[in-house]
């Protein structure tokens, strides 16, 4: 089957641009609603983290393991299976009346997810071959997601007002069985490939991060046994890279140090991003006493600027490379975050806002930027698995983000002890941030000037100099 037709084109991309903004909008939008879920299943912070993070442990885990099994058996497939395993997992999230079943099956909508993500992106791409459609296919992509991480808190927080937490997820319920049956009728087949998925490094990789989150989560006796299994399965999944026959990251990719460079600050992007979402939100509704709308309104100042500054991002990165706008957005996150060392027990939304504006902005630089810098740090022909690395590696680091932030602040009942916990993600934060500039710099070189041919016009800065030593009046006939 080939969808030929503009108009079946379009309604492709529209269907895959909706898989995606459910996989993105899943990764926020719950944030506004824990505390309404933990007074109603009588949960603490560190059973909300694991409502965010395990959904994002998996994501993240499984995402190139699902691209490979899309290459294998079919991308239409894959993302049906995808869309199915989402939507049943939404449902049983939605009749969940206890922690542990909503864990599990936000686990499960990971795995749809991570089933889902990948070949949104393959078929878009299979549907528009021609370089110029696919750029605009591309960018209509990256503009829904970009809405979609920037809507879910406002969405969430409006939802759960008006009628309920359990409507996070019935909703995605009819938007799947819809995405299904378009999928089964416009999107094409495809072209199988023979990709071997790399079980091992899957698995490995799988157990390492869940691992960590656990420890970072626990800090106890448990979370010791854990930090030693995440390290024990890290060092396995290293193995399995350098020695495994069809490893997740190529060896041309590892041999990239501006590929690596990039991945570590998209890294650093993510940790701090998310787990600020995640301890911003308790502090507006834990600690101010906002409501689940108003403290959405209130996270607005740094969901905007990270939609409405991702395409200008991406036209600075197009004429000046990745490497200013990077630094740029690490500068103004990093003093944005330490703001928080002005919030106290008593201070009101005001004192926060700086840090919430300053994160929006300087993440709304960095996005674009990060993603293009670890694409054209890859070798030729390695565009495609250096995404989803990137895409790996920023869902890894927000899981451990929202782990580490959650339990540097703590309860946010205790007023005093949240705020100091705050200060320490502050100082943590921008320490990090300064630290992913100094990769930037190391890594990340800029864009090496045009030559200038013989015969080509003059460089505009000449034409210039030109133009002011004429005498004022003078026409310019060189123009």
């Amino acid at each position: 089957m080939e969808t030929r037709t503009k108009t079946g084109r379009g309604a492709v991309l529209l269907t895959m641009c909706a898989g995606m903004f459910l996989v993105q909008l899943d990764v926020t939008v719950v944030n506004v609603a824990l505390p309404t879920i933990g007074a109603r299943l009588g949960a603490g912070v560190a059973q909300l983290q694991w409502i965010v993070d395990a959904y994002a442990v998996v994501l993240a885990a499984l995402l190139l393991t699902g691209g490979a099994l899309g290459d294998s058996f079919g991308h239409r497939r894959v993302v049906i299976a995808g869309f199915a395993v989402f939507g049943a997992a939404s449902a049983g999230c939605a009749l969940a009346t206890a922690v542990a079943p909503l864990v599990g099956f936000r686990v499960l909508q990971g795995i749809g997810a991570a089933l889902l993500l990948p070949g949104t992106l393959a078929v878009i791409t299979g549907v528009y071959p021609e370089r110029r459609e696919q750029a605009r296919a591309l960018g209509i992509w990256a503009g829904v997601s970009a809405l979609a991480v920037a809507g879910g808190p406002l969405l969430g927080g409006a939802v759960v007002a008006a009628a309920g937490w359990q409507w996070l997820f019935w909703l995605n319920v009819p938007l799947v069985a819809v995405a299904i049956v378009l999928s089964l009728r416009l999107v094409p087949a495809g072209v199988r490939e023979s990709r071997p998925v790399d079980w091992v490094g899957a698995s490995t990789g799988a157990v390492c991060l869940a691992a960590l989150v656990y420890a970072v989560i626990d800090g106890g006796g448990n979370g010791i046994g854990a930090g030693v299994l995440a390290v024990v399965a890290g060092i396995g999944f290293v193995l399995s890279q350098r020695r495994g026959t069809h490893p997740m990251v190529p060896v041309e990719l590892r041999g990239s140090a501006s590929f690596l460079g990039a991945n570590l600050v998209a890294g650093a992007m993510n940790l701090v991003g998310l787990g600020t979402i995640l301890v911003a939100t308790l502090y507006l509704q834990g600690v101010l006493r906002a409501g689940p709308l108003g403290s959405a309104v209130r996270m607005l100042p740094l969901f905007a600027p990270l939609a409405l500054l991702a395409p200008v991002t991406g036209r600075l990165t197009a004429r000046y490379g990745p490497r200013a706008p990077i630094v740029a957005g690490l500068a103004l996150g990093a003093f944005g975050m330490l703001n928080l060392l002005r919030v106290g027990p008593g201070s009101g939304y005001p004192t926060v806002l700086p840090t919430l504006a300053a994160l929006g902005g300087g993440m709304g630089l960095l996005t674009a930027a990060v993603v293009s810098a670890a694409v054209s740090g890859a070798p030729a022909g390695y565009g495609g698995v250096a995404s989803g690395v990137n895409n790996t590696a920023r869902q890894a680091a927000g899981a451990v983000g929202v782990a580490l932030f959650g339990a540097l602040a703590g309860e946010p009942g205790d007023a005093a002890a949240f705020t100091g916990g705050l200060h320490v993600i502050g100082v943590t934060a921008a320490a990090l941030w300064l630290a992913a500039i100094a990769v930037t710099v190391a890594t990340i070189r800029p864009p090496a000037p045009r030559p200038f041919r013989a015969g080509a016009a003059r460089p505009r800065r000449a034409c210039r100099a030109g133009a002011a030593a004429r005498p004022r009046g003078t026409p310019d006939r060189g123009r």
